[in-house]
């Protein structure tokens, strides 16, 4: 029997939970494995920053955060139930933060922050002297910006997918591709590690872009890792998904048509990418309440 039926069954017989209530964390997991299949994961081995990912997931396809914080409660007991059992040694649950109920979305970074994100992931790509694996990693953060891209995206793509006319093939949910253009900065980025990074790292005639100093293709848990650590540097809590959300916000705020912005970003539904417009006219409100003089009593 597999973990998520046997604790379905405990859920009926230890707890005497109505039909109704099953049903509802049967659905609620579901999600969750559906995510964890979509990534090649499972629940013996999924760590805490995928479950944070999948947290940032449902927040992004528009879940109520009421919502999102009921389907990590049952995650968490899903997982406390795998160790009571003996299947896990570790419950990767237990350092996962709820969303908070006030905020939809995290809060993206400003334009300098993102300077100074990038400015700690790595260095300039015209340094001679630079670190092949720093060269990487400046590489990497630029791309996540310049593109929007998903963490799992980054991770997957082949080297035969970056046109050298500054586009890039990405693959999203349910395989579906679109073509998303680079940036200056971002292509430079990618163009010195290519030179300069990755023939040193590719002892296998590997095909993913982003390799590991092993040669292989980069984990998604060193990339959260990489984004982590460069936010630390300047003094911020930073997730890959918050590179997403910046780059959404700052194109929303130089005036790009949110349409575009959806198909950059790969939402299937436009109202997901509205949540963006919303934000930045939260972010005025703000502005105004706090500087005019007879805006608040």
């Amino acid at each position: 029997m597999l973990p998520l039926d046997n604790y379905l069954r405990h859920l009926s017989v230890e707890r005497g939970l109505s039909k109704n209530t099953l049903s509802a964390y049967r659905l609620d997991l579901g999600k969750y494995q559906e995510f964890l299949a979509d990534h090649s994961l499972a629940v013996e081995t999924v760590v805490t920053s995928s479950i944070t990912e999948f947290s940032m997931h449902l927040s992004d396809s528009g879940l109520k955060a009421s919502s999102v914080s009921r389907i990590l409660a049952a995650i968490r007991g899903f997982h406390a139930f795998l160790v009571l059992e003996g299947i896990r040694d570790d419950d990767p649950t237990k350092k996962v933060r709820p969303p908070k109920l006030s905020q939809r979305l995290p809060k993206a970074l400003s334009r300098q922050q993102m300077l100074d994100l990038l400015s700690a992931a790595g260095p300039e790509p015209d340094d001679e002297t630079a670190d092949p694996l720093r060269l990487r990693d400046r590489a990497i953060v630029e791309l996540m910006y310049s593109t929007g891209a998903r963490v799992s995206e980054v991770v997957a793509i082949d080297l035969d997918e970056v046109d050298d006319s500054g586009l890039i093939r990405v693959r999203g949910k349910g395989s579906k591709e679109r073509v998303v253009p680079i940036g200056s900065f971002a292509m430079r980025s990618i163009q010195a590690y290519l030179v300069r990074a990755r023939p040193a790292l590719n002892q296998s005639g590997a095909t993913a872009l982003f390799l590991n100093k092993r040669g292989s293709r980069l984990s998604r848990q060193s990339i959260w890792d990489l984004v982590q650590r460069s936010g630390e540097a300047i003094g911020l809590d930073v997730s890959p998904h918050a590179l997403r959300h910046s780059f959404a916000t700052h194109l929303i705020e130089g005036g790009a048509d949110v349409r575009v912005v959806q198909e950059l970003l790969g939402h299937a539904s436009v109202a997901t990418t509205q949540i963006y417009t919303l934000m930045t006219i939260d972010t005025v409100r703000e502005a105004y309440l706090s500087a005019h003089p007879r805006a608040r009593r």
